[in-house]
């Protein structure tokens, strides 16, 4: 007959071997050293992050969330066993701990949680890999509600898609601007042609609700400076105009002046006081 204590330590042995066989791995790595196809992607996976960032805590108001680009998104032991690594390159997480620092994102110490929005910069040798492979894994594996996908040498391959209720991606309909919605975000992903870090391109930029685009920091910066120089311009044309009116009213002042000296000289001549008349 087994006694309690034998039972028991059956029990904890079987649980420890269990745990040794499936505990989350510990030689994650988070850098292979891989590059962005061209130095326009890099600007323009920065310009998702920047911009994505700005949105989110100055407009929205929130810190509960973490953007990045380019790491790795560890989602089960097998893909690591396999070194299968997955690293989108733009994607945000909602309703996490915004302060905390990370290499990747690994989903077992995130409590479960997956990106809520990815972004993938095509190239023509990536093209099928992120609308294939990929967007099956977002689809499937991460459950991720909002997919884009956008090339920066072609400005018009933006692309995105939204899990519908039987989570499934089904293609978003771009607006008469040719942006599309990230429910997830709350912002517009379109296109916008400009200079980012020296280089002439359209790039993928998020917009808000109204249309209107989420600055990059540095953005903003300019924005404001640009502000601050026209209010202080207002201020000297109204400094000037007020010295105008100042200088306008003096010079009233001094012809009225003049113009009671004749009167009085000429009743001088007349033989009239003209102190007398206003007494």
């Amino acid at each position: 007959m087994i006694s309690l204590e034998s039972l028991a330590g059956q029990i904890d042995r079987e649980a420890q071997l269990f745990y040794e066989e499936h505990k989350p791995p510990t030689d994650l790595i988070f850098d292979d050293a891989a590059e962005m196809e061209s130095n326009r992607h890099r600007i323009a996976m920065n310009v998702l992050i920047r911009s994505a960032e700005q949105g989110l805590a100055n407009l929205a108001n929130r810190n509960d969330f973490f953007v990045g680009g380019n790491m790795f998104i560890y989602f089960s032991t097998e893909q690591v066993h396999n070194r299968d690594l997955r690293g989108p390159d733009f994607f945000a997480v909602l309703g996490v701990d915004g302060n905390t620092s990370r290499q990747g994102w690994v989903v077992w110490n995130e409590n479960g949680r997956y990106p809520d929005a990815i972004v993938e910069l095509m190239s023509p040798a990536t093209a099928n890999v992120d609308t294939g492979i990929k967007k099956d894994i977002y689809e499937q594996v991460f459950r991720t509600p909002d997919y884009f996908v956008f090339d920066p040498f072609e400005p018009n391959s933006l692309q995105g898609w939204r899990l519908d209720n039987n989570q499934r991606y089904q293609p978003l309909v771009p607006n008469e601007r040719g942006w599309l919605w990230s429910q997830s975000l709350g912002f517009w992903l379109g296109t916008w042609s400009g200079i980012v870090d020296r280089e002439t391109a359209v790039w993928a930029r998020f917009y808000d609700e109204s249309g209107n685009l989420i600055l990059l920091p540095e953005e903003a910066a300019q924005q404001q400076a640009e502000a601050a120089q026209q209010q202080a311009e207002a201020a000297q044309q109204q400094a000037e105009a007020a010295q105008q009116r100042a200088e306008a009213a003096q010079q009233q002042a001094e012809a009225a002046q003049q113009r009671a000296s004749r009167l009085e000289a000429r009743l001088r001549e007349l033989g009239e006081d003209p102190n007398a008349l206003n007494q």
